[in-house]
Formats: structure tokens, sequence, C-alpha cells
């Protein structure tokens, strides 16, 4: 049996552990049974759908389309999902796709102008969604097809062996949400809602009685950073006012409230009591099919029965899976509701949540049915702070023993939409300093990586594109991401513009997530080596059966000198006279363990920001 494979026992025990708990892959391990098969770790591929395939390089803050450029569904080439694929990704999660306000007129197309004064930025935010059941036409060759070109996409990730994740962002959408394309006897979000009242359980969304809606102002900021429009008059005609995104419930929001959204009412009250039956605290040990059953004879709110038909909406359309946005802002029996009726159509459906309360964590996976969650506040934060220089690389374990019962459900990232780049120089002002960091993100547990396009050539944020500041690539307006573009390399997509570090640097990411497919990788179990020598060094065993992986990393940009043994629980079975470990990443030099040579201390050097991963010459299996 090679290193690279399982035997079907082996597969199917290593899918349980990833697959979240759910039963509803019990058939498709059985079906497995019969054949060998390669296994990986879920590695999600996060695009900025509108930025990936622009090849223009203008830049101009606030830019137009036209200016500025776009990218579309169709730069998604074989050539583009071939190179993606590369990095080991298992699933795309194309980010803005469903349509949203933006300032670019499409009247044309029977699409009605949105008004810049609740606009962020020119080409708009992909979470102030304005028709769920349509497709962003900047998107698109053809607007006019604009929903056939994202199914004619979702067919290519398909062809490429990956799976597709959209946005659903249930806790708000845009302020003048207004549905072209939803099917027939489904109803807009408010054109029901009593708007005499603040709350009713069956509305919508919640009301600020009695007043109108009033633009915030602010004196460090301008509407499309002054530029004319001939809607950017500081007025949006809303009576009665709506309460903003975030929960703000004044006429007039504060500039820095999502005021270019409105909340959703999931039947909670003014006072936070909730107007929908609870779950039963016996059902977090439930399966799905359990959850389903719970809900059918309730009576609940009228947005728990809209979010739920936009949701398997796509599921017909080809899609197979959902990011939610800000997960914890909504109550987790509508996830149990929600998510259980996704299951029941797409059993192995992809359901990753935006939560950043570890006091959730459990809640929202267990109760709420969600298969990951982001390990933002937590892992993330700790392994920046240690890239940063600020805790020591060893403080990881620590923090990671918070969520050791649940490591396989907390998705691991070092970059996404929200945050900085690692190049930037307000986080580590080096890509190279993520190096350390995304080996131990990515192979220190059973966790699911994302990776963030442009972040495998050292993309730095830099760009001032008008709404936000630089450090994140903007999701706000038209612009180019230039080492990306490098990689894409005027639609070639073979990174021929790369810089020799550029291109090194994706080659190391390329070998990192390959390392994904290692079963000790895809199901093993963690153990902290204690090592002396430095404290920004981290060192760690993954162990399935007897195959063991050893991973040792320097966060520091220095050399460093370590000394460490393994212990017996940590080591194979010693079948042969001695067990060979050898470097799968970089070129260290061979370790071998011998009988008796096992209890002595293992002394490794590594340079600065260099890691090694160690596995088993030959399999000993």
């Amino acid at each position: 049996m090679t290193t690279y494979k399982l035997t079907a026992l082996v597969v199917a025990s290593i899918l349980g552990l990833a697959a979240c708990g759910n039963e509803a892959t019990t058939q498709q391990h059985t079906q497995k049974q019969q054949t060998h098969a390669t296994v990986s770790k879920p590695v999600v591929y996060q695009v900025f759908t509108r930025l990936f395939g622009n090849t223009n390089t203008t830049n101009k803050p606030w830019g137009t389309l036209e200016e500025n450029g776009v990218g579309k569904f169709a730069d998604f080439d074989d050539a583009a999902l071939k190179g993606i694929k590369e990095l080991g990704t298992t699933h795309i999660w194309y980010t803005g796709v469903p349509r949203h306000a933006l300032v670019t007129d499409y009247t044309h197309y029977g699409l009605s102008q949105d008004d810049p004064d609740v606009v962020k930025g020119r080409a708009g935010s992909p979470y102030a969604v304005k028709d769920y059941y349509d497709v962003n036409p900047d998107l698109a060759i053809n607007p006019e097809r604009r929903l056939e070109e994202f199914v004619e996409l979702i067919e290519r990730t398909h062809q490429h062996g990956m799976k597709v994740i959209i946005d659903i962002v249930p806790n708000h959408v845009a302020r003048n949400y207004d549905s072209v394309a939803k099917p027939k006897g489904i109803k807009d979000f408010g054109a029901e809602d009593d708007t005499t009242q603040a709350y009713v359980r069956d509305n919508n969304f919640y009301y600020v009685t009695g007043q109108s809606f009033q633009v915030p102002t602010s004196e460090d900021y301008q509407v499309l950073g002054g530029q004319p429009h001939p809607l950017a008059d500081n007025h949006f005609d809303e009576t009665p006012a709506k309460w903003t995104g975030n929960g703000a419930r004044e006429a007039k929001p504060d500039i820095n409230d999502w005021y270019e959204t409105v909340k959703i009412n999931y039947g909670v009250k003014p006072d936070g009591s909730y107007d929908f039956p609870t779950l039963p605290a016996d059902y977090a040990s439930k399966d799905y099919r359990a959850h389903y059953a719970f809900w059918q004879d309730k009576d609940l709110p009228n947005s728990w029965y809209k979010f739920r038909d936009i949701a398997l909406y796509w599921l017909d359309k080809g899609v197979d899976g959902f990011r939610y946005d800000m997960a914890e802002m909504v109550p987790v029996e509508f996830w149990s509701f929600l998510n259980s009726s996704i299951k029941m159509q797409k059993a192995d459906a992809f359901i990753l949540a935006e939560v950043y309360n570890p006091s959730l964590y459990r809640p929202y996976i267990q109760q709420g049915k969600m298969d990951y969650l982001y390990d933002k506040v937590g892992f993330y934060d700790t392994v920046k702070a240690a890239m940063q220089g600020k805790q020591p690389a060893t403080s990881i374990f620590d923090i990671q023993s918070e969520v050791a019962d649940i490591e396989e459900h907390m998705l691991h990232f070092l970059e996404n939409h929200d945050e900085q780049r690692i190049a930037s120089p307000d986080f580590a002002g080096s890509s190279e300093k993520g190096k350390p960091a995304m080996v131990v993100s990515t192979l220190m547990t059973r966790s699911p990586t994302l990776l963030y396009f442009g972040q495998a050539v050292g993309e730095d944020g830099s760009e001032d594109a008008g709404f936000g500041d630089p450090t994140r690539t903007s999701i706000f307006d038209y612009v180019g991401v230039p080492a990306h573009q490098a990689w894409m390399n005027d639609g070639k997509f073979d990174g021929g513009a790369l810089t020799k570090e550029q291109a090194e640097l994706r080659a190391y990411y390329t070998k990192l997530m390959s390392l994904n497919t290692l079963p000790a990788i895809v199901g093993g179990d963690m153990q902290a080596v204690e090592l002396t020598g430095s404290e920004q060094v981290i060192a760690f065993t993954r162990k399935l059966g007897q195959q063991l992986v050893l991973v040792v990393s320097n966060f520091s940009q220095a050399s460093q000198t370590v000394s460490f043994t393994l212990n017996a629980t940590q080591l194979p079975t010693l079948n042969h006279t001695s067990l060979t470990l050898t470097d799968n990443l970089e070129s260290h030099a061979d370790i071998v363990i011998s009988d008796l040579t096992k209890q002595a201390p293992i002394q490794l050097k590594l340079n600065g920001l260099s890691s090694a991963v160690y596995t088993l010459k030959a399999d000993y299996e």
C-alpha cells in the first residue's frame, strides 16, 4: 500500500472524521469499500469572482467598470480551473455571485438603478444582496444570459473535479432589495410586511415607525470619492426607516454601521426573546434527519421559509454548498431548520459559517448542523500574533487545545476577503513569513484549509481602490490584483509573468497542499513535540496506524537549532532495524531512528522561516 493510498476501511474511517458526523454519507462509504481511493482534507479556494479574471491594470481610485475593468464567469476557463486545482482545491468558493447593489447602470437590462448613497464603493458590497435568485450582471459577457453563464461555470468546475460554494447572507439584504428573477409564487422580502409596527413575527424587516431613513454622513467620507452622480444627493427614499444590517435601530445610522443593508427578522423580538419554538437540548446529538422531522409540524416565521427556498433553488442549479455570512447573528434554531432542509436535498452539501464567538462554536455545529466554522478568534489570531513575533509559536498548542473536540469542524485560513493580506505591512510585511504559518495551519489538525486567490503568489493588497483602506484586497470597487494578474499572464493562467520569488512561493504552496492527501494528515491524531532551543519553533506529529508525519516549523527569520525526542506513542512499531524519516517539503537531511537511538535527542537546524515535513521513507504497514 503506497503512502498516498488508503484501504477502503481506512477511507471510510477518515471520511467519518471529516464529514462532521453526518450519517448521510454511509452509502458512499459502503461504495468505496470496493476499491482503493485517494482522499484529501477539504481545501477551499476562495476567489473574489469579479476580480479574478480582470487583466486591466489602471487601478484608478473609484474607477468605473470601463476604466478599471472587471472579471467574468467565462474567465474561469479550463486553464484557470486547472491552475486552481493544482493547489489541492476540492471546493471553489465563488464570492460575490448573487446579484447585489452596485453603481454601474444596468437599467437597459431591466434592472433598477442603485443609489450610490446606499452603496459602498462603485462595484458594491457582495454582502448587500439585491436579488437572491439572480447573479451579478458584472460577471457575465452577456448580462441577459448571466444566470446561464453561471450555470455553465458550475458545470466547468465540476468537470475539473471541484465543487462549487456560493454565499448566502442570512442576516441582512440590500436596503433596496428588488428581485426580478424570483420564481413564480415567490414574494419579495418585505412585500407583505405590516410597516406600521416595529416588529411582527412574520415581517421580514424591523421598522423605525413614523420616521424616514436618513443617509449617514461623515466629514471623512464622500460618496464615490466626490465624483458626480445624478443620484448622489444624500437622500434615499425609505419610509418608514428599517433597522440597519448590524442591528442599528436609528433612522439615521452611523457611517460605520452596515447602512447599505437592512436586518432580517427571524422572529426575534426587539427585546431579544424568541417568537418560535426552541430546539430541545438532546437534539445536539441527533442527525439532520431528526432535525428536519422536528420542524415539519411547526409554524415558523416567514423569513425562515424564504431562505429555505433560496438555498434549495441554488442546489437545483448545481451549487454544492454555501458559506454563511455572520451566521452568529441569526438564531441557531433557524440553522437547524435550514441546514437539515439542505441536507435532505443534498446530503453531502458543504456548509461553512462565519462565527466569531467561541462560546457559540459547539451550539452552531451540534444544534445548528454546520459542517465547518471559521477558526478565527483563537487559531487565526494566535498564528497571526506568532507571525508578528508578539507571541511564541508554541502558544498555538494552547489555543488549539480549546477546540480539540471539534477540530475537524474548524476551518483554518491565513487570508480571506475580510482579513489583511499576509504580505501587507500591517500584517507580516512579507509573504515568506506566511510559509511556516501555512504549514502549521494546514497540517496541524483534521481542519480543512482555505486559500484566498493571490495568496500563493504573495499579493499584498496595497491598491487604493476607493472605498476602504489598502492591506485588504478591495471587495467594494473595480480593481486589478497585480500579483494575481502576473500568475494570470493575460489570460493564459500559466504564471508566465511571475517573478522568480512569486513562482517559487506558488510552487511551495502547491507542494504543501499536496500533503493533504497523506492519510495521517487527513485523519491522524496530533501530538505536540516538546523541544528545546527556541520558542519560535513548533513541532508536532500526526499519526494514523503506522503512518507517521513529523512537522517542524520555524517562525523566526533567523536560523534555529532545536532538540527533541519522539515518545513511544508518536513512533510506529519498529518492525525493522530502523525508521528513516524524509522531508517531503524542503530539503532537510533524513532522520534515522533505531532501537538503539530512539531515546536519543534529535537535533535539527532550521533556516529562518523554514519547515520540515517528515514522513517514513518506506511503508511499514
